[in-house]
């Protein structure tokens, strides 16, 4: 397969025509979802909670093959791989999950190390260096011993992002980065994907609901309503979109905020 042309862009990942159903084919999730994401840019996935973007998240993890269609992930098909070929091929990926999902009893410095330990025959000074160079893309420079019980939420997404991008992937994918965080929190895990953004210039994709996070920072939307994307656009595009279903979005959030505006502070 040729390299995917969104203009002059090249896709890293391209999902083509992709049908996935569960329970016999009964419950419908994904009908014919086609879907680019450029390289060296960073992709929402937006939509409501079980509308299907975890799924998306999965096929182009090869953790789920589709019942019709094809994925391409750096210029290959994983929807044809083996088990050996796509464990060799996810090498091309790194992932932030929801919870960071960090070792609770390894240090700041040991998660981060574990993937080179388990994966790679570097030696323990190149791993060392390696663990340092990663961490400081992420503003860590100082106590690495410390156990995650240690760490607050933010410096949490920290190390994981730090673990996620230690084996210089292309693609980097976010899990709901945002969810159920306080706005502080929120706010840190937004500067962080811009500075992971800005610096390594990875393909990356957000499955996200989080609406402002998307605006301030997507390259590229892409919006999944009923198993189907109704919207792939730029943010400006994404802001007066006339879908039903986005509007229904973006009205939900103004409410948010006009009822933020409305309150009266204490002085």
């Amino acid at each position: 397969m040729t390299d995917s042309v969104l203009g002059e862009v090249r896709a890293d990942v391209r999902l083509e025509n992709i049908h996935k159903s569960f329970r016999g084919g009964r419950d419908k999730v994904l009908r014919g979802v086609n879907l680019e994401f450029p390289a060296g840019k960073l992709t929402y996935i937006l939509g409501s909670s079980g509308a299907g973007k975890s799924v998306i998240l999965k096929h182009v993890l090869g953790l789920l093959k589709p019942d019709r269609g094809s994925v391409w992930v750096a210029g290959k098909n994983i929807s044809s791989m083996t088990p050996r070929e796509l464990s060799q091929h996810r090498t091309v990926f790194g992932m932030l999950f929801q919870n960071s999902a960090l070792f609770d009893d390894m240090t700041i410095f040991d998660n981060v190390a574990f993937p080179l330990r388990e994966h790679t025959a570097m030696s323990e000074t190149e791993i060392a260096r390696k663990v340092k160079e990663a961490l400081s893309h992420l503003g860590i420079v100082a106590g690495l011993d410390k156990l995650p019980s240690e760490l607050s939420g933010g410096m949490r997404k920290r190390v994981g992002l730090a673990r996620a991008i230690i084996r210089e992937p292309k693609i980097l994918l976010y899990d709901e980065p945002t969810t159920g965080l306080d706005p502080v929190t929120r706010t840190t895990v937004d500067e962080l994907i811009e500075t992971l953004k800005r610096e390594l210039a990875l393909t990356s994709i957000v499955i996200s609901h989080d609406i402002p996070s998307a605006l301030l920072l997507a390259d590229q939307i892409a919006f999944l309503h009923q198993g189907e994307i109704v919207f792939w656009g730029k943010p400006e595009e994404f802001r007066v979109a006339r879908h039903e279903a986005i509007q229904a979005f973006l009205s939900a959030e103004k409410r948010s905020v006009d009822a933020f505006r409305g309150v009266r502070w204490e002085q």
